[in-house]
């Protein structure tokens, strides 16, 4: 997205409502007869659409959702964080309700949709005119993917939801029942269908050249994802092959046209603020700051305030070189626990362990060291996030600086971790292929270990295989969360360990600990309803146990 974009959409974010979402004039600051008959208003409208994309740098009073997962622990107890994982969050005291911000999101784009127009006759003599409307021709299908993509949000965490693809007054909104969750998938899948081919593969030589805008490739990441979510125990119920067939078909589509047009690839990316990589699909991008910083950088470091923390069962999960499982109860592996030349190398690109260089010094997570406890705010796990952290970023008062930060909203190397689980889940078999699926489920978790250096996925228990590589392949994107509740296995998540390191003369001595133990209630694989939109829409039901 170009300067003139970016700045558009902060324009327009700054006066979105908060919960009164179907008041129309608040959001914009014009009326419908005067939105849509500039182009730059119009622009406005969608540009405001996008600005409810995802995404999370501490969103939770400073926490990220990774610490509601068995990937992190937060330094903290100051963030409404705890209340996932203490169990005390409730219709009446919420956590993450998007209810009202998505619903605004979805109102803005059925408003763009019911009333843009074809041209703009009042600018049709500007020298720029024809190039104006080359990007506008786009506009409609990116309204209709976000609109797909905020229902998507929507569904995942509440399952039914009112199905609204028309702009309503708030009285008549708030009349719509809810829709069953297959509608709700149905309609997506059929929006992606619709509009896939309608948009470009990529925006760079069209006018303008605004990247970060929505994609062919977008739309079948999209596809990909919710038809994974739909095939799944939590959403799907009893075991459906053709719901995983179809998943896999989804993510297949997008493989075969990055493996025969190059679309998409995959790449060693140290950092992923990096706009040019052929592996991003679609991200949301953030104005400088140092904010993520702040709430990360390690304690001990200048202006470091500790933050979202790494759990032992994340570096756990990481496998050593040879692809075997790291464990405890082998000395060899404890002993090389940190060693690049023995673990997966993502461990290292995740997390900050101690011995770990960061700003040019040495990071001390063990008992005394300048980085651990005693110190209050100290990492409680023995580690310290890396992964999203922009080390190159300075926290010094005379001498602070900001970077950009991305957000991954699709990567491809969630597409083939898509496919293989869905191709898996379908047959049984890890080397599966016919004339359709002609990359196995192995040879598609192969492709991303083998960009990590890692050999070939070992097939025994090949499903915990398959989640194993989704963990450590894409922590801290805000799918961990998800993932373990459409497997249903929350409450197996629940145990978070960390590592106490205790220095005695020059030796180092590593033990697991449990750090924590959370709360579970099988009511929170669902999100519940507030009650405050219970009491506007009767027709709603609350979720089970809510």
């Amino acid at each position: 997205m170009n300067k003139y974009l970016l700045s558009t959409i902060l324009a327009f974010a700054v006066s979105l409502p908060s919960c009164d979402y179907l008041d129309y004039s608040e959001s914009s600051g014009y009326g419908k007869e005067d939105m849509f008959v500039y182009f730059d208003r119009a622009k406005g409208m969608l540009t405001t659409a996008y600005s409810y994309l995802p995404v999370d740098f501490g969103s939770f009073d400073g926490a990220t959702r990774a610490a509601a997962t068995d990937e992190a622990e937060y330094a903290w107890s100051t963030s409404n964080i705890i209340r996932y994982n203490n169990g005390s969050w409730s219709p009446i005291l919420t956590i993450d309700d998007v209810w009202g911000n998505y619903y605004a999101a979805i109102r803005t784009t059925n408003m763009f949709l019911e009333n843009h127009q074809k041209d703009f006759e009042n600018i049709e003599w500007n020298d720029d005119y024809a190039l104006l409307m080359k990007q506008y021709q786009y506009y409609p299908y990116e309204a209709r993917f976000l609109r797909a993509f905020y229902y998507f949000e929507l569904a995942k965490r509440y399952k039914n939801v009112p199905l609204i693809t028309d702009c309503l007054e708030l009285e008549d909104a708030n009349k719509v029942a809810p829709a069953d969750f297959e509608k709700v998938i149905g309609f997506i899948v059929s929006e992606c269908n619709e509009i896939a081919d309608k948009l470009p593969v990529s925006y760079k030589d069209m006018p303008g050249a605004e990247t970060g805008r929505i994609t062919q490739g977008a739309v079948m990441a999209l596809k990909s994802r919710v038809l994974l979510y739909a095939a799944s125990p939590l959403y799907a119920g009893a075991i459906s092959q053709e719901k995983w067939v179809e998943a896999a078909k989804a993510a297949k589509q997008l493989i075969d046209k990055s493996e025969s047009e190059g679309w998409y690839q995959l790449v060693d990316e140290s950092s992923w603020n990096n706009l040019s990589s052929k592996e991003l699909i679609l991200e949301t991008r953030q104005g400088n700051s140092n904010n993520f910083e702040k709430l990360n950088f390690p304690i001990g470091y200048e202006g470091g305030n500790s933050g979202t923390c790494p759990s032992q069962n994340l570096v756990d999960a990481f496998e050593m070189s040879d692809g075997s499982r790291f464990d405890w109860k082998n000395p060899e592996h404890v002993s090389n626990i940190y060693n690049p030349e023995k673990r997966d190398s993502r461990l290292f690109k995740t997390v900050l362990y101690n011995g770990s260089t960061f700003k040019n010094a040495t990071v001390e997570t063990f008992i005394g060291g300048k980085n651990g406890t005693p110190i209050d705010g100290a990492t409680p796990t023995g580690y310290y996030l890396k992964k999203y952290v922009l080390e190159s970023i300075s926290l010094d008062p005379n001498n602070t600086t900001t970077g950009r930060h991305v957000w991954v909203l699709f990567r491809y190397a969630e597409v083939l971790l898509n496919y293989a689980e869905a191709l898996y889940e379908a047959y049984g078999n890890p080397d599966y292929t016919d004339n359709t699926f002609t990359l196995s489920p192995r040879a598609a978790i192969d492709q991303v270990r083998t960009r990590a250096g890692m050999p070939g996925v070992a097939t025994d228990n090949f499903r915990e295989r398959i989640r194993n590589e989704r963990q450590v392949e894409l922590a801290f994107e805000d799918h961990r969360f998800w993932d373990v509740r459409r497997w249903k296995i929350a409450d197996q998540t629940m145990d978070i360990y960390g590592v106490k390191i205790e220095k005695k003369g020059n030796d180092l001595i590593y033990t697991r600990q449990l750090i924590d133990q959370r709360t579970w209630n099988d009511r929170m694989y669902l999100y519940p309803i507030s009650n405050a939109e219970l009491f506007k829409n009767t027709l709603l039901n609350q979720n089970p146990d809510w």
